[in-house]
Formats: structure tokens, sequence, C-alpha cells
């Protein structure tokens, strides 16, 4: 097989290994173990399975959150809007250790089908999850959760009972900063689509 020359670029600059996979989904985790529910934000958030379906959160060893998720087993995935970004933002800098953040932050907590912890009402969709697996990595434990249902806000079903998600103002996490989804420039499998 011929291959071209490989050149370096001299228009890329190296740098020691660091974590510069972005946009990330910016998203609030909602989890329980007691009376007073929690709140933690997570950008290290990923699907890891479509069937069955699975999602990964990422979570340090001192956060509040981490003992919760790890003797409850079970925690809700919460889709952040441009409305829910200041709460977001809040919650990703205040401990519940100090702070009822469902108060503070006057969020409505909400009753899930599949698991004990509540949702966060003004998200436009809460996913249900249980702790199938934990991984230690380093500075953060991956829990791996089984999606066990999804709730979704109906202003963002259209006539034909279809999910409409890219109505609901998505936020994305941009090192460092949070930023609206933009406009759509494709579709799956757009690329190899006959032009009619």
């Amino acid at each position: 097989m011929h291959m071209e020359k490989i050149e370096r670029s001299d228009k890329k600059e190296f740098w020691k290994p660091g974590n510069m996979l972005y946009p990330l989904p910016a998203v609030m985790i909602s989890c329980a173990a007691g009376a007073r529910p929690n709140i933690i934000t997570v950008a290290w958030c990923a699907t890891v399975c479509s069937d069955p379906a699975m999602i990964s959160i990422s979570v340090r060893k001192e956060r509040h959150s981490y003992e919760i998720i790890k003797q409850s087993r079970e925690f809700v995935v919460n889709l952040v809007n441009e409305k829910l970004t200041f709460a977001m933002d809040n919650c990703g800098v205040k401990s519940g250790r100090d702070i009822d953040k469902f108060s503070s932050l006057k969020l409505t907590p909400v009753k899930m089908h599949t698991v004990s912890c509540p949702g966060i009402g003004e998200s436009p969709v809460n996913i249900e999850c249980h702790v199938e697996k934990m991984i230690e990595l380093g500075s953060h434990t991956m829990f791996i959760g089984k999606v066990t249902g999804v709730n979704v806000d109906k202003s963002l079903l259209d006539e034909k009972n279809s999910l409409r998600l890219d109505k609901a103002g998505l936020v994305a996490y941009l090192h460092g900063g949070y930023f609206g989804m933009g406009k759509k420039i494709g579709s799956f499998g757009y690329s190899v689509k006959r032009k009619k």
C-alpha cells in the first residue's frame, strides 16, 4: 500500500498529556442517600453503551456526591439548558456538605420512576441510572450507570410525538466556559446520502 510521506506540521505545538476533548455535555447529577438530596455539576459524562443504554460519569473522591453515589448506587443525569446554567455553575463551586442546593437555588426535586433520588424538575431531560460498575482511575472514579428510565419535558415533543432535543437550548462545556449549542450543520449519514 502506497502512502505519501508523513511530515510534522510546523503549525502545531506539542503539549504534555492533558484533557483536551471538547466540547463536553454540561450536566447536573442529582443523588441522595438519606434525608437531603444533592446536586453535583459534571462535565465528564459520556455515553458508553447503547444496548443496554449506559452512561459514565467521573467524580473526584473529595466531592460530597462521591460517597452518596457510592452508597446509594444510583444517580440522575439532568441535562442543562441555558436557563439552568447559573444553577449548574453554582452547584459546581459550592458543596452540598454546607448547603441544600435544591432549596438555595430554588430547584424542584421531582420523583423519578426507577431510582429513589430525585431529578431536577427544571431540567428538560432526566436520565435515571443504576450504578453497574465503579472504576478507580486516579484523580477520578468512573461510575458506569445503566439507564433505567428517561423523563422528557413534554414541550420538546412535536406533533408526531418525536423528541426535538434541538429545541431544548442545551449547554456544552468548552475549556472553562459554557456555550449554547450552535446551528445544525448536518444529520448522521448526510455525507453518503444520494443527492436527488
